[in-house]
């Protein structure tokens, strides 16, 4: 394959990510689960099951229910870093509150904003909290414990009729940690049947009205690597247009489940219990509407995913107990925090910042520099991004080099490759062998132009799957943007009611800038050569709604590659030379057009 066809196919690739990424947006925003939406789904799934392509879930009811008859009680605690809120309504952790990170105001104008000085909170407006127990009516009854306060922590207890008393405690630890166990007594004299288990890890939820779900969902792991299944999965996001059926549940593992998470983009509850969970189970939920947003008819409810562990049922012997003891994790997904907990709780970093698999190869040591960058020189993020990109473009810079010169010794060569595809154009076969036989006489590598270009697109790859993940960008200012992790919105164009983000637009000039000065590959035709040079309006329009710090990277970018290409082509390389002048100074480099004379 020659450079047009190698070019052609890796920015067909590419382009087919993002169209993949842009539909599973769209799905998700159509998608809009209330109770009612509810029956219908599992009226289709019954519908379905008969088709050989349909798998229908296995549907387990939450089976928790409260007694709204009772007033709830909560019991606050703060560490300084968080502010844990527990409630007697299912006796678990019903809000965490993260004060170092504050809730990112959207940066489209719309006509309602989020409150400026509140914080980033997890489990928000979740209709169950953390730790509470489901799975069987039997181990809820009217859901009301009683809290105490106990050394470092919170205890919530319940006993049941059946002789049956719930018992948990949860105690503080450092870096968001809280240690908690659940434990199930038989207070009984008789040997009693304990059913199996869910007990709920937390809701997934969007931060506020302008977050996006794509990241959203329920991540678990084996030990070995990582699953997850994102809010887009449940309404039955496909590829393009192939939706399927809406799925109401997701029950995963094998007795192997060594922690599960609900996560958004930068906030996770993770639970990691000291023994493996049975299987790991996610459902869809409809949230309550933000606050201080008008609803309309046409109002779409946020929701997010609540993900419980499994455990099997059991048969308590008289006057004994199990119990079941969880580390839950509950903060932002900042690396080296979860790289420091990671090592103590056999938990991948990695895979839960999204950095596992192939897109997440350069994202890893992306942002290992990028915080590096920035703790050394104390630099804004968006400065830091704008030198690390100088950077790579530095250390590219000896092969960028060498691709340019070898594209002027193709530019060179054009003449004699027309000659011989007009001479052998009815035999393919010699006509590849000539070019060939020419490429080796004048030292020309036809697939040298292209290789900076595959070997950088993994640095965008990477750049793409850190920038969509860093919390460090989150709130981050540069110049006139006021969160490199959102689009840099000025305004609304009226009458279009759409944003106007400037960093893309300049982005999309500087790749058409970049084009521009690209020569097209010998042999490729006119309206190829034209597809080639206006092909970055379809990145621009790829991009435009993605984070400022994607579009930050890739304008400098171009603005260096200009700058590189303006450089380069000034410098004279004396092979090219020797291509040009040939037949005056070395009679063994006549070119066909001689020869036919």
């Amino acid at each position: 394959m020659d450079k047009t066809g190698i070019i052609v196919v890796s920015l067909c690739v590419l382009l087919l990510g993002w169209w993949f990424v842009e539909q599973n947006k769209i799905a998700q925003q159509q998608a809009h689960f209330n109770a009612t939406n509810i029956v219908a789904v599992a009226q289709n799934q019954l519908t379905n099951a008969a088709s050989p392509a349909y798998v229908a879930p296995v549907i387990t009811a939450p089976a928790i229910t409260f007694n709204t008859n009772l007033a709830e009680q909560t019991l606050t605690l703060t560490n300084g870093r968080a502010r844990y809120t527990f409630t007697s309504r299912g006796g678990g952790l019903k809000l965490v509150e993260l004060l170092d990170y504050p809730q990112t105001i959207s940066q489209r104008w719309k006509k309602t904003k989020t409150v400026s000085d509140s914080v980033a909170s997890l489990n928000t407006r979740a209709p169950l909290p953390m730790l509470a127990v489901g799975g069987d009516a039997k181990l809820a009854g009217d859901g009301i414990f009683t809290l105490t306060p106990i050394a470092g922590g919170i205890r919530a207890e319940k006993s049941l009729a059946d002789g049956l008393r719930l018992v948990k405690d949860f105690t503080f630890s450092s870096n968001f940690l809280v240690n908690a166990s659940v434990r199930f007594e038989n207070t009984s004299g008789q040997p009693l049947a304990l059913p199996a288990q869910e007990l709920i890890v937390g809701t997934a939820t969007p931060m506020d009205v302008d977050d996006t779900s794509l990241t959203t969902g329920m991540m678990w792991s084996d030990g070995t690597s990582a699953k997850d299944q994102p809010v887009t999965w449940f309404s039955g996001a496909g590829f393009g247009c192939m939706k399927g059926a809406p799925r109401t549940e997701s029950l995963a593992g094998s007795n192997n489940v060594v922690w599960a998470a609900a996560h958004n983009q930068f906030f996770t509850i993770l639970a990691m219990p000291q023994k493996p969970a049975a299987q790991v189970l996610a459902r869809p939920v409809t949230l309550p509407a933000f606050p201080n947003v008008e609803q309309t008819a046409s109002t779409v409810l946020p929701r997010g995913v609540e993900t419980a562990l499994v455990f099997p049922a059991q048969t308590l012997t008289a006057n004994s107990s199990v119990e079941r003891q969880i580390v839950l994790f509950a903060g932002p997904k900042e690396y080296r925090t979860l790289a420091d907990i990671g090592a103590q709780f056999k938990n991948r970093a990695d895979d839960v910042m999204g950095f596992g698999g192939w897109l997440g190869f350069c994202a890893k040591p992306l942002l290992i520099a990028m915080n590096t960058v920035h703790d050394v020189t104390t630099l804004g993020y968006g400065w830091v991004i704008v030198l690390i990109t100088i950077l790579i473009k530095v250390i590219f810079w000896p092969l960028t080099a060498a691709s340019t010169r070898s594209m002027k010794r193709m530019q060179a060569l054009a003449p004699e490759l027309k000659l011989l595809q007009e001479k052998y154009k009815d035999d393919v076969q010699k006509l590849t062998k000539k070019q060939w036989e020419l490429y080796k006489l004048h030292k020309v590598n036809p697939m040298s132009g292209c290789l900076p270009m595959l070997i950088q697109m993994p640095v965008f790859i990477g750049f793409f799957t850190m920038i969509r993940s860093a919390i460090e960008l989150r709130g981050a200012h540069f110049l006139w943007v006021t969160d490199l992790s959102k689009p840099d919105t000025l305004f609304m164009i009226p009458g279009l009611d759409y944003p106007f983000n400037l960093l893309p637009l300049l982005m999309g000039v500087s790749m058409l800038w970049q084009s521009h000065l690209t020569p097209p590959s010998p042999g490729m035709d006119a309206s190829q050569a034209k597809m080639m040079r206006y092909m970055p309006l379809i990145f621009l329009v790829f991009l435009y709604n993605y984070s400022a710090g994607l579009a930050l990277y890739w304008t400098v970018n171009n603005l260096l590659t200009v700058l590189q290409t303006k450089l380069t082509r000034n410098l004279k390389d004396p092979a090219a030379a020797v291509v040009v002048t040939g037949p005056a100074t070395n009679p063994a480099l006549t070119p066909l057009s001689k020869k036919k004379k």
